[in-house]
Order: C-alpha cells, then structure tokens, then sequence
C-alpha cells in the first residue's frame, strides 16, 4: 500500500548483518531513543509494538502522533492512547477460523452484489489455519485408536475440510495445516514462528500476530509478541486493519530462585494463575524478567505463557534470549533464521531478558521459584489452585459447600455412597462407581504437551508404575493428545511410549481433544449411574481450562494437573485419596506403592532431554505437511472459484452479516437515535465469571434443545450431530446454541427448593399483556424480535472470560441482544461484542443488578453518549412493573476512537467492507490521536504464502 507520504522517522532507517544471509534494514530503536529517551527503559513487549508503529507510519492509519506518544509511554499514567499495531500474520484454529473463512465468503458474495470485484477481498497478511479442534475421543485405550478416531473426524467434518480447500485455492495467503499434525499453539511454537520477517525492499522486522484463539500467548515464551482476538478482529488484521488498543499498564513479574526438587512447570504456571488473578492484571502486558525467568526453559516459558487468559493479561512475555535461540534450532529453524533473529535483537537492543531493575515497568510482583509446591486447579476455575496434600480435603468440603460459594451443595452424609454399575457385551463393566471417581484422565493441551519436561516426566512415572504393577480402574477413561507428532517420536525413542501404552494412554489424536470438551462419550452405564444419582465426579487433565460443563456435561468437578500427576490420579481412580499420606494403590502381591516411589527425579528426566530436541526431526515431521499430509486429507474435494456458492449444509450456511449490505453507514452517526436502546426487556440475570463456554458452548448438542431441534428438522440424525464447534459455519445452529450451556444459570428463575438454581439455557419471557412463559433463551429471543422488542443481559464480575469464541458475540447479537451491563469485562469478549455491534456498558463500582433489585420484569433504556466517547458516561433508565422509575450511571466500554467508529457501522466487518469496496485511497482514515509533545527534532514456512501487506509498502515474506 503506497501512501505517497514521506515517512516522518526516516532518519531512524539503519542497516544490519546477520551472520549468514544478507543485509537487512530496520526501523531503530536506538536511533528513535535519541529524540525519545523513555524508550531505553520502555518494557521489552512495548518497544515491539513501538517497531510496528513506527516501521508502519503512513500518516493514514498509523501518524507521526501515534509513533510520539507510544514513544513517550509513562510507566504510571492515566490510559486513554489508542495503539494501531499491524501483525505480521495471523493464526486461526478451525473452530474460528472456519466461520471467520465463511465472513470472508459473505463479503466477496456481498462484494459482487454490489457489482465489485470479489477478489478484493483477500488478506494482506499471511494466514496459517491448524486444524485442531475437530478430533473427539471416541476411541481410547487401544493402540489404532488414533486411526479410528481421525476416521471418524473425517467423515463428521468432511462438508467443512471441503470448505477449507475451496479458501485455499480462492486465496492466495490463506493455508491450512491439516488434520493429525498437532495443535495451533505447539505448531506455530515448533513450526510456523521463524523470527524476522523481511520485506522486499530489504526492511526486516520482528515476527508479531494475532490469532483467533485466547492461548496464542503461548508464543510469548518465544520472545513473538501476539494475544487472542476474536474472529471478527481477527479477519479485520487479515485485510489489513491494524489491532487497536489502549497503551497498557506492563506488570514486571520478577522470578528469583529455582523450581525445587519434584516441581513442574505446571505447578509453576497453576500458582502464577493464582497469584495474577488476585494481583488484578485484566488487560495489562505482562513481563517476565530477573535471574529466574532467564534460568526457565523455552518449553517453560511457554507453559506460563500459555495461561496469560486464565490470569487475565493480555500477554505474558519473555525477551528473546540464547535460549531462543538454542530452542530455535533445536526445534529445526535454519542456522540462518536463527542468525538473522539474534542480529535484529543485538542492533535493537531486545537481546536478553532484563533484570527489573533495568525496566520502567507499571509494577513489579516477586516470585521466589523456590516457594512453587505440586498442585491442581479446580474444581471450577483455573485459578482456584491446590496443594496436592490438601485435594481430598478439599474435595469433600465443596461436595457440601454452597454452589453460591463455589461448592456443590450436596449432603455431606453422601460423599461416600457407592452405586454398582453392571455391563455385559463387547466392553464388560463391573465396577462401583462414587463421588470423587475420576472417569476421565487425559494427556492433552498445547499447555503441556509442548513441554518435553513434563511429558518425558509422565512417560518414567508410567515406566515405573508398571513395572511396580499399578494398574489403571477400568471407570477411568485415559487419553493421550500430543501437540504435536514429535511428542510421541520422542516418547518412543526415551523407550518411554510402551509404558504409557501399557496404562490406557494411548494416542487417541494429535490435537486439542478433552482440554476444549472433545472428551467423547463416557461408557453409557456410567453416564446413567452419575445422572440417577448425581453424583460429583471428576476428570483430571492437563490442560489450561476446566469451567462447569468444558470437559464433560456431566462431569461436576475438573481438576488442571501436570502430564505425571495425571498419571498419578489415574493410578488412584479417585480424587478422595490424599496423594501425600496414602499409597497411589496396590502393586504386585498387595503391596503399597506411594507417590515417592514413582515421581521421576530431575535427572532422571534431564538424561532423556536429548530425544527432545532435534533439528532434523522436527524439520521432518513438519515437511510432511506439504508432502505427505494424509490420505483422508488429499482425498477431500473441495469447490473451485473466487466465489463460494453457499451449497445447502448444516454445517456452512452464508451468515447473515452482510444482508442488505450497503457501502453507507447506517444511521450511527453521532447524536443518531440508534445509539440508544429504548423499552429493552431483560433477557438473563448472571452471575460472576460467565464464560464463553457458557455463553456459546463447543460441546455436544442436547437433541432436546433449540440446536438439536432444528438440525433434527432438517434431518440431521442425533448420532451426526457432532458438536456446536464443528458447526460454527451455520449461524441457524449457533444461535440456537448461545446462552445453552447445561450448566448456566439465569438467575431471573426462581431458587429450587434446595436453594440451588435450574441449569440451562432458559429465561421468563414476558408478553405485552403481562404474561409470563418459561421459555429456552432463543426462543424468547426470537419472540421479542417479533413484537420488535430489543433485549439487554445483565451480569457481575468478569463477563466473557475464557476462549475467544467470536460466536459468543455473533450469538448474542443475532438473538436480538442490544447491550450488556456487566460489573467488568474480560478483553476479548468486551471487544468482540463493540466488534458486532452490541453496546458493552459497565456498572460503576459498588453497583450491581442485585443491588439495583432486578428481577426481570423490568423495562431498561439506555443512552449512551451521543459521540460515543470512549470510557464516557451513559445513563440507564429502570421503569419497574408498577411503574416507577429509576435512573444511574454506567460507563460506556468502548474504549478507543476506533471502536466508535466500529460501532457506528454496526460493528467491523461492515466497517473493513465499506474500507475494501468504497473507491478513493480510503474512505475510512483513522481516528486521529490526540497531540503528542513535540520533543527535540527529529523504519518460511507458512502453509500460507508471502503476499501484500499494510506492514509495508511492498511485498512481504520471511526472513
């Protein structure tokens, strides 16, 4: 994109050589420090994102006051700077990134309605697609239950993998890593991230994306600065929008000391999850830094990386240093990328991770490595963790704790009931089945299987369980899901895979399997043993999420453990045994086998650590991807042409985004009525900590419900269901399915008898002449669209936290939902929902819905600041059933100019179409930043292709 604008800072315009390769340019740091002193001591993630400010200064999108007021970023100051950040790519999964595909159709069909060219839709930025989330485990236990259950994968989602095909031939930047080689996070760590990027004119720049799934953190431990967004951001990133965002607070989190002797990484991240969510870092940059950051493995780094969304930060960063680059090459990057990357550190000064000392940061918490003890998370929440000496305990006082104080309110004189469960047939079963029974123990997540520590760990406690000869209880259901192929060539080679093998944990699939509720069916007594008697039993995984009804609909209590504890319980089938004080179980001729007897010894695990880091055989397994992806892959056929012809499917429908589409705004201007929300009825009532999983579920569909209803109308049998991720290409299903988690609870219904509340996705819908129906969420939704009649949802603290799920804001918006009142708001979420369109809106502190005394049966009108200010003021009128009325303040969540500008347009999408399709340089130029200061007077592999770029003028590749 050629602005014809001289670039304001190209005095900072150097040159550098790598040691192998040629001559690059950059954009300096150094050379802009000298007009801008605060930059030496800006956090290292921030002076990433200043390179991309500064390299891309157009004077369009991205000014000269952008680049100076970055440059001038104060360690304490109030937030109310707008960040452009251009990505050099984007990553997506197959949940999102098939719907996001689907946008990009509906655009170019939108785009030819309009007599456009339809290829003028296409992204500026390289886009690699893994296809992830898809495989279930059906089959487990068995050594061909990898095959079995990729056939199976395959013939569910043969209609999508057909679509993926048609995106790839119908854009030239769009690939796909396809089914089988590992999970989006492990792949782009091992894989897709190269280093430095390097334009055509010779200008090189840090690798820096955004992906369409909350755990792309985990790149961060690779010295790659990149977060999650939502699919509707994220298609904007691919056609060359940049991400916007307030200048952030930057948490310092100095580690000192070591991980002591029997400690993981997963301990490590499970206690820096706690100690995060009480330090309150929603929304800020997170930073790594001192003696024991730089002591931390890469695999480590990524560990905590990884789980920035479950302690609330945008980012969990560490600098790249000489363990990067030794994880580089030891993962199968060239001697010349890793050249080229430490060159570019060295001339920018980002080589090293800096003491805190050294750094500006907004703050700075401590972290003594040595204080880390073993732990899990749950039963709920990631950051509810607990010593492994305190799990049994723990366990059976939330069996009788209150569900309002995070319990399960049973009977106490319950706990230990035992109820026999009886099969006959194929797969026998005679076993007592109790609360606190764990039935499902999986291997899985790109949290941990990308951590060759942890699994090398789970691999020796396994060798050493069976050759004590513990076994496994046949109620449990073992699992192992690698993120990557590598995994498990490096679990052989250790001579470790036989002894996991031995335990049930065989390869049931290469992606993100139990840890997104892929779990697959438990055996069918069991599942009516634990509904007859609702019992509270457990699965035990390692991954990096275990909200109500994630893992398993009807498993209560989930446990987040490292790769050997996960063993362990599976060894003790029970969560009810203390690990601490009691055996794991009963090896040959009865004999106690403890805990001690089996954890691996750091040298242990140290002495196999060569099998895990090989060039050559990284660089083997991921060849593949072009050269041998599979025959269940080459065998999809997929339609040709610029141009998706919307064939009848349950699972890809054109979403309706676009209907009516025309390159004028709608009536959002400022002062426009539109703006308001008036004579809004209250849809749900929630509580704290609502998800993405409860607002939009991935997991299988109820055939009873709104969902399974209509893919039975159009004869979809129940056994072809699959499950409401795999269907996020038909909005008919999804909105169907949004705000239908089993377990959510609209707290506008009446308490049961026992004080709890009915689960489900239900509402009371209130008629014009007073009545009042129990009705599902959608169906009511869908009679208020027909009296007209726009909807508000209420919620407390942390709305929308979790996944990325854009559908939980597509949903929201396509059952009529004109705004949210929440008391706060996760990032992602907050932004998806600006992004459709649907007005986030905040309580002021001290306020809640509870304090205001909703029920329900109210009428709310909102008027937001007819500017739509960011962060201003709006005014919420309450008019009650006997008619009084009420009125308070809230606060407007959009948060930048550029959101405004969104919303005016009725969210992103229509807002980048308009940009693409309208004639002129751009008809829809940035916001402009307030004036800066003037300061003393004044730069692969992907399995998609180099193309265009708004990073640049020119062409873009790797370097």
């Amino acid at each position: 994109m050629t602005t014809g604008h001289p670039h304001p800072f190209a005095d900072t315009l150097r040159s550098f050589r790598p040691p192998i390769g040629p001559a690059g340019q950059l954009y300096s740091l150094p050379a802009l420090s000298r007009h801008f002193p605060r930059v030496r001591r800006m956090p290292v993630s921030l002076r990433i994102v200043l390179e991309s400010v500064l390299r891309c200064c157009d004077s369009i999108k991205v000014t000269e006051n952008h680049v100076r007021q970055l440059a001038q970023w104060q360690a304490q100051a109030p937030r109310t700077d707008e960040i452009p950040l251009t990505v050099a790519r984007v990553v997506l999964q197959d949940f999102t990134g098939v719907p996001l595909l689907a946008d990009l159709a509906a655009m170019r069909s939108a785009a030819a309605r309009l007599g456009a060219d339809p290829r003028l839709i296409e992204p500026r930025v390289p886009v690699d697609l893994v296809v992830d989330h898809s495989v279930m485990v059906d089959h487990y236990g068995t050594r061909d239950a990898l095959d079995l259950n990729m056939k199976l994968e395959f013939q569910r989602n043969q209609e999508r993998y057909a679509f993926l095909k048609w995106g790839m031939q119908a854009f030239s930047t769009f690939g796909v890593v396809p089914p089988g080689f590992g999970i989006v996070h492990q792949v782009n760590l091992e894989y897709l991230a190269r280093g430095i990027h390097r334009r055509a004119d010779g200008v090189c720049y840090p690798d820096t994306l955004v992906g369409t799934d909350s755990h792309t953190t985990m790149i961060n431990g690779l010295g790659v600065l990149g977060w999650g967004v939502g699919g509707i951001e994220g298609e904007a990133a691919m056609l060359g929008e940049p991400v916007h965002f307030l200048t952030p607070d930057v948490v310092g989190v100095e580690l000192t000391g070591h991980l002591r002797e029997g400690c993981t990484a997963t301990d490590l991240v499970l206690t820096v999850t706690e100690r995060l969510r009480q330090a309150h870092v929603v929304g800020k940059f997170v930073e790594f830094c001192g003696e024991g950051a730089r002591r931390l493995s890469v695999p480590d780094r990524a560990t905590l990386a990884n789980m920035a969304p479950e302690y609330g930060a945008t980012m969990g960063f560490f600098p790249v240093d000489d363990k990067t680059l030794a994880y580089l090459a030891g993962t199968g990057r060239s001697p010349e990328e890793v050249g080229a990357l430490q060159a570019y550190c060295q001339a920018q000064g980002l080589l090293g991770i800096p003491a805190a000392s050294e750094i500006d940061y907004s703050e700075v918490l401590l972290l003594d490595l040595g204080t880390v003890t073993p732990s899990l998370a749950g039963p709920k929440r990631p950051q509810d963790r607990i010593e492994i000496g305190r799990v049994a305990r723990s366990f059976a006082d939330l069996y009788a704790s209150p569900v309002s104080a995070g319990g399960f309110g049973r009977p106490a004189a319950s706990l230990l009931t035992s109820h026999r469960v009886h099969a006959v047939g194929a797969t026998p079963l005679d076993v007592a089945v109790r609360n606190g029974d764990v039935l499902i123990a999986a291997i899985t997540s790109c949290t941990n299987t990308s951590n060759p520590g942890v699994m090398l760990a789970a691999g020796l406690l396994a060798k050493k369980a069976v050759e004590a000869g513990l076994k496994i209880a046949p109620h449990v259901k073992t699992s192992l899901a690698p993120g990557s192929r590598v995994v498990t060539q490096y679990l052989a080679r250790a001579g470790l895979l036989p002894y996991l093998e031995e335990l049930g944990f065989t390869v049931a699939g290469y992606g993100c399997t139990t840890c997104i509720g892929n779990a697959g069916d438990l055996a069918p007594e069991i599942s009516k043993a634990i509904s007859r008697n609702d019992l509270v039993c457990a699965a035990v995984l390692s991954g990096n999420r275990n909200f109500e009804a994630r893992i398993h609909p009807l498993l209560k209590a989930n446990f987040l453990a490292s790769p050997p504890l996960v063993v362990a319980y599976a060894l003790a089938g029970t969560m009810l045994r203390d690990l601490m004080t009691e055996p794991v179980g009963r090896g040959r001729s009865g004999k106690e086998v403890w805990l001690g007897d089996i954890w691996p010894t750091s040298e242990e695990i140290d002495a196999l650590m060569h099998h895990a880091l090989d060039g050559p055989t990284y660089r083997a397994a991921y060849a593949r991807v072009q050269s041998d992806p599979g025959l269940l892959w080459t065998d999809i056929q997929g339609p040709c042409g610029v141009r998706y012809d919307w064939p009848a499917s349950s699972y890809i429908a054109e979403p309706p985004f676009f209907e009516g589409f025309a390159l004028a705004a709608p009536d959002r201007a400022a002062g426009g009525p539109s703006v308001q929300v008036t004579g809004a009825r209250i849809l749900a009532l929630l509580g704290d900590s609502i998800t993405t999983d409860h607002i939009s579920p991935a997991g299988s569909i109820d055939e009873a419900s709104p969902a399974g209803r209509w893919l039975q109308s159009q004869g979809v049998r129940k056994i072809d269901f699959n499950s409401y991720g795999a269907r996020r290409g038909n909005h008919e299903v999804m909105t169907r399915g949004t705000f239908a988690n089993v377990r959510i609870r609209n707290l506008m219904l009446a308490p049961l008898p026992d004080g709890g509340r009915e689960e489900g996705g239900l509402t009371l819908w209130r008629g014009l002449d007073g009545g009042v129906e129990k009705l599902s969420i959608f169906d009511a939704a869908m009679r208020y669209q027909t009296q007209s009649r726009p909807t508000v949802i209420f919620a407390g603290e942390e709305y929308g936290t979790g996944s990325s799920r854009d559908w939980a804001a597509k949903g929201t918006r396509l059952l009529g939902v004109r705004a949210v009142v929440a008391r706060s708001f996760e990032r992602i979420h907050r932004s998806n929902l600006v992004g459709m369109g649907v007005l986030p809106l905040q309580f002021h502190a001290g306020d809640s819905w509870q304090s205001l005394g909703l029920d329900g049966s109210e009428m709310i009108d909102l008027v937001p600041d007819p500017n739509l200010q960011p962060q201003s003021e709006a005014t919420m009128a309450i008019t009650r059933a006997d008619g009084t009325r009420q009125a308070l303040g809230l606060t407007l969540r959009i948060d930048t100019p550029t959101e405004a500008a969104y919303y005016r347009h009725g969210g992103i999408l229509p807002y980048v179409l308009r940009g693409l399709l309208a004639p002129g340089p751009g008809p829809i130029p940035a916001p402009a930043p307030a004036p800066a200061p003037a300061p003393a007077p004044a730069p692969a592999p992907a399995s998609a292709s180099s193309s265009a770029s708004g990073n640049s003028p020119t062409t873009e590749g790797r370097a």
